[in-house]
């Protein structure tokens, strides 16, 4: 049966409780989709569970005891995205009690919130769809494994399901050659989801692996992956949580990406788990007049020994070929496909699993040599495999998003509000880039990344003496190109320059005429390079290896940066001074401001290494990354007049780099913790007028070591090289578009909870042959949204507006939101700027 959401709105399932005997059912299984397949109060499980991808939200069996997620994770369901119905299928075991008129009762009890949930819960699930259990074989192992390349994920519960020839199941966490145990269990027990005793993460690279041990004494026959009691099956359910913005509600693996491991899989996974006779009594359990039935209806089809099995390879092959040998079928798990392509893909498979079962009998009535009989008996032995447990997913973790719900059946109003999410482009091949310590970044005017790293010189405790003095000149300078062209579409090398220059690389920017400035911390000095490979300077300032605190010397100068506009410079230095230094476009000082932070709490102005500099053109200021101050300051370029201070918890003590995207965002690194510090290494996107965090970022493949610098394009391409991992990461945003919507529940539900709307819901879904009527949401009301807010969501609008609006906003002339569209802020603000 199927229930639609009380609410529109985004909400969170928090908390499962079953209400079932293993008397009546055998077990119950909790879909999330968007259109059931039936509009029945209830309907037979032959007709499927929905029309569109439905997603597993819980599974129960056996008596299993109620389920809680962990606090602060839940299920997301309704919104934009999110399922807008509940469907629950219910296996009975025993149909007996059903006799003089007994009506059942079994359901599901959901705890609901419309509270954010910072962990969104999902479901992996690990399921073969191949084993044959030869008759009378002692043991007959089912082994599943594919490889992991999403987001972290944390496991907190698992369950295991096979039928009765099952022994135990186990599943694993394969890294590095080590096994780490997820779950063990006897499916013959309560099929519960037990908790993970000792939670478990799962990263990129990482193998996920599971074995089914069966036997096949007893059996006089074959026994293959089915439906029915004389059937088998072999799952491996994982629930898990990931961060909310990467969350993906449901993945599976279906094959064994690498049979040779489970050689040296532990062997605890071989032994069987003893069971006392009293709990398998109704293993499966189907009585005597349900095992009848089955056989009858059992026998309307054809043996299964006469029929041609259909191994996994043959399962996708044929979908393709249903599906007119569509190439990306087969190569669909592929990380992160096109999302158009993906979703139409998705579609076409839905359309295909989820035909309803045209019968055995039909499908023999056709020629065996007629390609319509072929298509009919693969469409139907396909929605046999998604009738087991889930619809059918293509193998390797996919993750298929929902479809957009049907809109124009509904009078509520709706708000739009975007989101802003930055993630790992996780195909680019430039974290593979064979450079040294990375140092600086840079983009040049065509939008290619330019790179500066230091070869195979390290800065370490024995580059520099107490004095500031290179000691390691005897090394000469770097043989190799230490400024790389990269094609930002796919990292490859376009041209370089650099070689036998430099000693010990650090910043890097790049001027309108696409001169390179670069610093050397072990010559002390600055340059200005043609972008053309001519390996002289165009420029040079400071004195090779003389660190210095004067106008003609430098101590360690870490970067620069050149003013679109006038063209004049501005030098970070740096490890030993404490100040910027404003040069003419020819190299001639200007001027200085800074000092060293005194002891107490750093004021305006004070340094303690300035590490990385950003012109910020919008506004007018030059932004410095204070490093050890863990903060960025921003200045007026010209006078060195301190504007603003951005600093945040989530920084921690160290701020290593900043990076202006034109446009109003700001974008940051941090520095890695120190021993006792709980904020983690990470970069940040922030709205440069508020200084408020839009979203945090850290890499799907490698891990951040020391990030050392980031720069950033207007369209929110983020690259940040690392000087310790020698690498380059290419990150770009995913604009979220969420609806939120309220409207009067017009579904009647069983309210457990009063008749008050709480922040926490609970509903009932109750598989009953006469349903009673339950208590409507009448308390739920309409409520109209503002179709704009100030802030993030007013990036899309240029700089100078945002900023007029903001100090507008927090001089108090402003004293609620607008309902403008862009073009009107955009004329508004621009008169209030102009007075």
């Amino acid at each position: 049966m199927s229930l639609r959401l009380p609410v529109e709105e985004e909400a969170y399932v928090v908390d499962f409780k079953p209400h079932a005997s293993m008397d009546t059912v055998h077990h119950m299984l909790l879909f999330g989709c968007n259109e059931p397949t039936s509009d029945e109060d209830y309907w037979d499980c032959d007709a499927g569970t929905c029309t569109d991808t439905s997603n597993i939200l819980y599974a129960w069996a056996r008596n299993a005891p109620p389920t809680r997620l962990p606090k602060g994770v839940g299920f997301k369901v309704g919104g934009e995205k999110g399922s807008k119905y509940f469907v629950l299928q219910v296996h009975y075991g025993d149909i007996s009690a059903f006799k003089d008129k007994h009506k059942d009762c079994s359901g599901v009890t959901l705890h609901l919130t419309n509270q954010k949930q910072p962990m969104i819960a999902g479901m992996y699930l690990m399921m073969s769809m191949d084993t044959i259990i030869p008759p009378g074989e002692k043991v007959v192992d089912a082994d599943i494994a594919c490889h992991y390349k999403m987001y972290p994920m944390h496991l907190f519960a698992y369950r295991v399901h096979t039928h009765r020839l099952g022994q135990v199941v186990s599943g694993y966490r394969v890294r590095d050659g080590q096994w780490t145990l997820i779950g063990r269990q006897s499916p013959q027990l309560p099929q519960a989801f037990y908790p993970v005793e000792n939670p478990v993460e799962v990263k990129y690279g990482d193998t996920l692996a599971a074995r089914c041990v069966f036997t096949g004494e007893g059996r006089a026959s074959k026994t293959r992956i089915g439906s029915t009691s004389s059937d088998e099956m072999c799952n491996f359910y994982i629930m898990y949580y990931i961060e909310a913005k990467h969350a993906v509600s449901f993945m599976t693996c279906t094959q064994n990406v690498n049979p040779e491991m489970f050689k040296s899989i532990p062997q605890e996974a071989n032994i069987p788990i003893p069971v006392k006779s009293d709990m398998t009594m109704m293993a499966h359990g189907h009585n005597e007049e349900a095992r009848r039935g089955q056989l009858s209806s059992v026998a309307q089809q054809p043996k299964r020994e006469d029929e041609e099995v259909l191994d996994q390879s043959d399962f996708y092959s044929l979908i393709s070929k249903l599906l007119g040998e569509r190439e990306d079928v087969v190569h669909v798990h592929k990380y992160n496909p096109t999302e158009k392509a993906e979703s139409d893909l998705v579609a076409e498979i839905a359309n295909v699993v989820q035909k309803k079962d045209l019968g055995w009998p039909d499908a023999r009535e056709v020629s065996n040599n007629d390609e319509r009989a072929n298509a009919i008996l693969v469409r139907d032995r396909i929605h046999k495999f998604h009738r087991l447990e889930s619809t059918l997913r293509p193998p390797e973790n996919r993750h298929l998003a929902l479809q957009q719900p049907k809109h124009g059946g509904g009078n509520w109003e709706k708000e739009r509000t975007g989101e802003l999410s930055i993630e790992e482009v996780a195909d680019w091949p430039g974290i593979n880039l064979k450079v040294g310590q990375v140092s600086g970044l840079a983009l040049d005017p065509n939008s290619n990344l330019v790179v500066f790293h230091r070869g195979d010189h390290v800065w370490d405790g024995n580059s520099f003496d107490n004095r500031y003095i290179y000691q390691q000149k005897g090394l000469g300078p770097i043989e190799e190109s230490t400024i790389l062209v990269l094609d930002p579409s796919n990292s490859a090398v376009l041209h370089s320059t650099g070689k036998k220059m430099f000693y010990l690389p650090h910043g890097l920017s790049i001027d309108k005429n696409s001169n390179y400035w670069v610093t050397d911390v072990a010559l002390h000095q600055v340059f200005k390079l043609a972008s053309h490979g001519v390996e002289s300077p165009l420029l040079t300032l400071g004195r090779a290896f003389q660190p210095g605190s004067d106008r003609n010397h430098f101590c360690q100068p870490t970067d620069a940066a050149v003013d679109p506009v006038t063209g004049n410079v501005y030098v970070s230095d740096g490890y030993c001074n404490s100040r910027i230094i404003q040069f003419s476009p020819n190299g001639i000082f200007i001027t200085q401001w800074g000092e060293e932070t005194s002891l107490a709490q750093a004021k305006p102005g004070q340094f303690n290494i300035p590490h990385s500099l950003t012109m910020v053109s919008d506004f007018g200021q030059l932004c410095v990354a204070d490093r050890e101050n863990g903060r960025i300051q921003c200045f007026k370029p010209e006078t060195g007049e301190f504007v603003k201070e951005i600093r945040h918890p989530l920084f921690g003590k160290e701020l290593f780099a900043v990076s202006y995207a034109p446009g109003g965002l700001l974008f940051a690194v941090n520095g890695k913790p120190h021993p006792g510090d709980v904020e983690p290494l990470q970069a940040f996107m922030m709205n440069f007028s508020t200084g408020e965090i839009i979203d945090t970022f850290i890499p799907l493949r490698k891990n951040f070591e020391m990030p050392h610098d980031i720069v950033a394009t207007e369209d929110r391409t983020v690259y940040i090289g690392d000087a310790h991992a020698n690498t380059v990461w290419k990150f770009t945003s995913t604009e979220k578009m969420e609806h939120r919507s309220v409207k009067k529940a017009g579904i009647e539900v069983q309210e457990i909870k009063g008749g008050e709307r709480q922040e926490s819901m609970e509903l009932m879904l109750n598989i009953n042959l006469n349903p009673v009527q339950g208590e409507s949401w009448a308390d739920l009301e309409e409520k109209e949204v503002e179709a704009l807010t100030l802030g993030t969501s007013l990036q899309v609008v240029p700089a100078i507006v945002e900023k007029a609006l903001t100090d507008l906003v927090l001089k108090g002339v402003i004293k609620k939101k607008m309902k403008m569209t862009p073009q009107t802020l955009k004329r508004k603000s621009l008169l209030l700027h102009l007075q």
